[in-house]
């Protein structure tokens, strides 16, 4: 039974191999890509009620028992988010059947969806700190072909970038687990809990957690995000949704499980950087989504205030916060799709980026200013939609430890997100119509159903934050309780 929890990554890895024969049939490789999203939504759901019955979940490869061999652990938080990426991969794949090029599609895109996919699965999934940086390296080797995809010249100059960052960061990602291992002799998670534990934090690896923090901060856009605004505002729009919605989310992932299972001892020296990098990141992030008119950049920005809200809560590190942190992360992922799918419509329709040089766009296309409007409520935490549980949580958490400036930080962050959104809503939606109606490009069936999809989404996990409460809850004590996890995978080894 425990085989299942491989398929999130495995579908897309074998799928997106088979797509790479069927080149030339388009309407084949929409089908499957668009199947094994569907596939992977039903597994997750399934793996997650089997948690829920049964604790905590994982598969050995070979046979071999842990410490020694490679193995997938699936906890409530791993499985939730896995959930959410598949959901948000089929919006974004919806989208594409209407907006990439057919030249596009017949260049290996869906195959490269299918491996980013793949990577960001199995980053979740992996129960080894090595197979982690595998993972990584999936997910990034896919990013950089996809980043690409149009071949613009400011396109290329970004991906360049995009690309020496991340071979930069992974470099050090590699030199931190080196030297982690080197210290406690093991890679098995759930073991380098148990063994530091035994040994107690030590300077040294209290430095070698802080290079881990480096590594993920670069990959989340957290202080270190100079990369992000500018490489996520490039992409053809599909892509730069799933960007913004998963690939700092993996980073944030990683953080929260590194900090809470293996380097949970010495709070007042690993919470405080992440807390003061946090404060920092929500700072940086409204100045950057107020200053400019570029509406890729404005919604690239946003990504970077939602990394440090959502961090705010690991630093903060109480029951309640966590579980805020949680439950804003797929939150977060699913509207910053949503964000970056209208982002990319709106250029799509009047064939402009800065929102001063579109007006009156409400007047030819209703439903994407409405749902425009719905993703700034959402973003700024308005009830019941799906922010405001988790900025309240994350509230209540910061409170209960005497966190009052990042308390301040995270909720002024908020005017700004609503106060970016809206000054895009108020200045490209309304006025008077710049553009024909003959002159604009039509909203296609494809950009409709995708964002309808993700609009619901936000909706439902609004009002249905009682019965995700369950989830959120098994998933917050299993990061708080690391004993739970090193159980579940050791066991009597």
């Amino acid at each position: 039974m425990n085989n299942i929890i491989v398929m999130p990554m495995m579908l897309p890895v074998l799928l997106g191999i088979i797509l790479l024969f069927l080149r030339p049939y388009v309407k084949t490789q929409r089908t499957i890509s668009l199947l094994v999203f569907l596939a992977n939504i039903g597994i997750s759901i399934y793996v997650l009620q089997l948690i829920q019955q049964n604790g905590v979940m994982r598969l050995d490869f070979g046979g071999w028992q842990p410490p020694f061999g490679i193995l997938f652990v699936a906890d409530s938080f791993s499985m939730l988010l896995v959930l959410s990426s598949s959901v948000v991969a089929a919006a974004c794949l919806i989208y594409s059947f209407s907006s990439v090029k057919p030249s596009f599609e017949k260049n290996f895109f869906y195959s490269f969806v299918l491996f980013l996919i793949a990577g960001v699965n199995g980053s979740f999934l992996t129960g080894d700190i090595f197979n982690l940086f595998v993972c990584f390296e999936i997910m990034l080797l896919s990013s950089y072909v996809l980043i690409a995809f149009g071949g613009r010249k400011r396109q290329l100059r970004e991906s360049i970038k995009y690309v020496i960052i991340n071979v930069v960061s992974s470099w050090i990602f590699l030199v931190a687990i080196a030297y982690l291992y080197g210290t406690v002799g093991t890679l098995n998670m759930a073991h380098l809990s148990e063994r530091i534990a035994e040994v107690g934090q030590t300077p040294m690896i209290t430095v070698i957690s802080v290079v881990f923090l480096t590594v993920f901060a670069l990959k989340a856009g957290l202080f270190l995000y100079f990369w992000l605004p500018g490489s996520y505002s490039v992409p053809i729009t599909p892509i730069a949704a799933l960007f913004g919605a998963l690939l700092t989310k993996v980073g944030i992932y990683a953080m929260f499980r590194v900090f809470t299972l293996l380097f949970y001892q010495e709070q007042q020296i690993t919470h405080m950087l992440i807390g003061i990098l946090a404060a920092l990141t929500l700072i940086g992030g409204s100045i950057g989504a107020v200053a400019y008119k570029d509406i890729r950049l404005v919604a690239s920005y946003n990504v970077i205030i939602a990394v440090g809200f959502i961090l705010v809560g690991l630093a903060v590190a109480t029951p309640s916060a966590i579980e805020g942190s949680i439950y804003y992360l797929i939150h977060d992922i699913i509207i910053k799709a949503l964000l970056f799918l209208l982002v990319g419509t709106m250029i799509a329709v009047t064939g402009q980026t800065r929102m001063d040089e579109i007006s009156g766009l409400i007047k030819n296309h209703p439903l994407l200013g409405w749902l425009f409007f719905l993703t700034t409520l959402s973003l700024s935490g308005i009830p019941p939609l799906s922010g405001f549980i988790g900025k309240v949580l994350i509230g209540e958490g910061a409170v209960a430890a005497g966190a009052y400036v990042l308390l301040a930080l995270a909720f002024i962050s908020s005017i700004f997100v609503l106060y970016s959104l809206m000054r895009i809503f108020l200045t490209s939606f309304w006025g008077e119509t710049i553009i024909s109606k003959d002159e604009e490009v039509p909203a296609k069936k494809g950009w409709v159903v995708s964002t309808c999809i993700l609009a619901l989404g936000t909706i439902a996990l609004g009002l249905g934050a009682e019965p995700m409460s369950v989830y959120i809850q098994d998933a917050a004590e299993t990061l708080l309780n690391p004993q739970i996890y090193i159980d579940a995978v050791l066991g009597g080894n």
